[in-house]
């Protein structure tokens, strides 16, 4: 089982790293939102399902507005507690119908890196920036290593980086990370004033 420091919260960091579907919501919960808080959402969650591990079944089968209101909290689970919610339960049972119900599904039994960028591409909320990075991620330390995944997640998965929540192994590396993408962000906005001209 590997031990995570996404969440900065060693209850949050604990389930992400023995429940797949936990570190899968995580990610889908990681935009418009501060990245410590959408990987603690999943422990908040179980706790207030009183469960210990998520099950996509029984999220999938969760009342809407039952499961709105989880997310709702206080406090919320995300910037946009309700389309989240929603989005969560999508993905809950898109994994019953494709993957009988277990988000390690989506990886175990991958040929090549590039078959898990697609499976993780067809997802609810996964576009191919967040695919690659959660590609990263698994690949980088949670030990899912399918040949070819560097290559299929992109820069994200290059050695070394400090560009997503893939290299986050503490908070030393969170600052690393952080500064890199405040980095990215300024030379973005110089070469559209520059484009503008």
């Amino acid at each position: 089982m590997p031990t995570l420091h996404l969440a900065q919260d060693d209850a949050a960091d604990e389930l992400l790293g023995r429940d797949p579907l936990a570190l899968l919501l995580g990610m889908l919960l990681d935009q418009q939102f501060p990245m410590e808080r959408a990987f603690a959402a999943p422990r908040l969650l179980a706790d207030r399902l009183g469960v210990d591990t998520l099950s996509a079944a029984e999220l999938a089968g969760c009342d809407p507005e039952v499961l709105q209101r989880h997310f709702q909290g206080p406090p919320a689970l995300h910037r946009y507690p309700g389309s989240m919610a929603a989005r969560a339960q999508d993905l809950a049972r898109l994994l019953v119908e494709r993957y009988d119900g277990r988000a390690d599904a989506l990886w175990s039994d991958v040929p090549d890196g590039a078959t898990l960028l697609r499976r993780l591409g067809e997802l609810p909320g996964f576009g191919a920036q967040k695919s690659k990075i959660f590609l990263a991620l698994l690949g980088k330390q949670y030990g899912v290593t399918p040949p070819g995944w560097r290559a299929a997640a992109g820069d994200y998965g290059a050695e070394g980086s400090r560009r997503s929540v893939a290299d986050i192994t503490g908070p030393a590396s969170l600052a690393e990370v952080r500064a890199t993408k405040q980095q990215l962000k300024q030379a973005a906005k110089e070469a559209k004033a520059a484009a503008q001209g």
